[in-house]
């Protein structure tokens, strides 16, 4: 007899409950289609709950002083630390990369909450002087109130610690909405929080659909900031919706990140990077690179250096360390990557893969063969993003050319170029159209500490990570300070009499 699945509840104002009734959804674990838990798919009305309780939580939060919001930050990242091995291996049951990618997406998720406890000892405004003689001029930092972090699959417990520990130090009340098909992950984001000690209300989890859930968030006047990570036109109509009351709308969208690699490079290097970037995580990195610009003098020599190391290169069982690369995370996924293969087929030459993995385990789960294309830019493949293992590889004569096919794209998330030339990587550098550009490195690899988000259709601007992440949950206040004992004017000449 098959196991009860486990259920799980919505977390609002500082209680785990399933109202009732309520209709609840499964998620599975992509590599054996074996379910991981069943969860409440929320309403308006959990919204509305979920809303009001941030709401009422927010002015005692606020208060509390930022050092001390610090401390529940580290305590979180200290409980995360000591589940570290328990919550990367739900990662990799529930998302499918591989189990050295689950830890590290927990590893992320620790550095980041570390990162953003040391931040209630900055949050950083300005002092500048005055034209007036006996006045101060300043800059502070306020929270925004409650905002709604509306999270993607891909990185389960690192995009989630991105938005909601940057929110928390910054003195905003949360209600979090993840994807749906990782909810369990979701779970234990908020229970480390939880059993840190957060008071009630200040973090609140809703699961369920985004034409639901988030729809019911970003409508709500009471939520002031809406950050969100996820698809293009999911992106848009997020923006549009938070537009219609002015909110602060947050958007870190899709990439289609070339690895440029010149005459020069080292290609033993260049070759781990590939194969890294392209088919870590199964190419489902909004970073993973999906574009190979190759110049011609090594296109031959690489790609045949790149085809050989992928017929020792391990797709299965993600929890095997063996594993080079697990499953796509969903059937969905998986139908969107075949569809894109099958145009790749029309529209250019099938190189290597190219097709669903059966025979055996594979058969019950996700499971695609890494895929490579040499294609010329412009194909669909050069240019939409498939979000899978399927990598474009295209021959180039020069650097300048090389350039031109890597930002003639909708996007510009990250960016990478292999050469021993350092004029040439310093051209690159400034030539590259991205939010991010690695020398020597593949397109994925970013740090906490560093800003993360990209241009052009890849979002609207806004930065994750580093010390800009406070920017979209805090406003900046100015504030001036007169001791001269005496009516002062900014900009205008003492008059006759005066």
């Amino acid at each position: 007899m098959a196991s009860k699945v486990e259920e799980f509840g919505l977390f609002i104002d500082g209680t785990w409950s399933s109202p009732s009734p309520a209709k609840r959804f499964e998620t599975i674990n992509p590599a054996t289609r074996e379910p991981i838990g069943s969860f409440v798919a929320g309403s308006p009305d959990d919204v509305r709950r979920a809303v009001a309780a941030a709401a009422t939580a927010f002015p005692a939060w606020k208060a509390v002083p930022a050092p001390k919001r610090g401390d529940l930050l580290l305590e979180a990242a200290r409980r995360l630390k000591e589940r570290k091995a328990e919550v990367g291996r739900i990662v990799t049951r529930e998302m499918g990369k591989v189990i050295s990618e689950g830890l590290g997406d927990v590893q992320e998720a620790i550095d980041f909450i570390e990162y953003m406890a040391g931040e209630g000892r900055r949050l950083v405004g300005e002092t500048v002087p005055s034209e007036l003689r006996s006045k101060f001029c300043l800059t502070v930092r306020q929270p925004k109130g409650v905002v709604a972090c509306i999270t993607p699959w891909n990185f389960p417990t690192a995009i989630p610690n991105w938005k909601i520990a940057a929110a928390l130090i910054s003195g905003n009340t949360v209600v979090f909405k993840p994807a749906s098909n990782t909810a369990r992950c979701a779970v234990e984001v908020v229970r480390i929080y939880e059993e840190a000690g957060l008071p009630a209300g200040v973090l609140n989890l809703v699961t369920g659909s985004g034409g639901v859930v988030g729809n019911a968030l970003v409508s709500d006047p009471r939520v002031r900031t809406v950050s969100f990570t996820g698809g293009v036109d999911t992106g848009r109509e997020v923006y549009v919706r938070g537009a219609q009351s002015l909110k602060m709308v947050h958007l870190e969208l899709g990439g289609k990140n070339p690895v440029i690699l010149m005459e020069d490079a080292d290609l033993g290097l260049a070759l781990d990077g590939v194969l890294f970037g392209a088919f870590g995580t199964a190419g489902q990195r909004c970073t993973a690179t999906s574009r190979l610009i190759v110049h011609r003098d090594v296109y031959d020599d690489f790609l045949g250096r790149l085809t050989e190391r992928l017929d020792r290169f391990p797709v299965g069982d993600p929890l095997d360390p063996r594993t080079g690369m697990g499953p796509v995370a969903s059937a969905d996924q998986e139908k969107k990557i075949l569809d894109y293969i099958a145009i790749g087929k029309k529209e250019a030459r099938l190189r290597y893969g190219g097709s669903k993995l059966t025979g055996g385990a594979y058969d019950r789960g996700f499971f695609i063969a890494p895929t490579i294309f040499e294609t010329t830019h412009g194909t669909r493949i050069s240019k939409e993003e498939i979000f899978g293992p399927v990598l474009s590889v295209i021959r180039v004569g020069d650097y300048d050319e090389a350039v031109r096919v890597a930002n003639d794209v909708d996007y510009g998330l990250s960016s990478s170029i292999y050469t021993r030339d350092v004029n040439r990587a310093f051209r690159a550098m400034e030539d590259l159209e991205a939010g991010i550009t690695y020398v020597n490195a593949p397109t994925i690899g970013a740090e906490v500490q560093l800003p993360f988000g990209g241009v052009k259709n890849t979002g609207n601007g806004g930065r994750e990570a580093g010390s800009v992440a406070i920017d979209e949950f805090t406003e900046i206040k100015t504030v001036f300070v007169d001791f001269s004992s005496k009516l002062q004017k900014a900009q205008i000449e003492d008059g006759p009499g005066e």
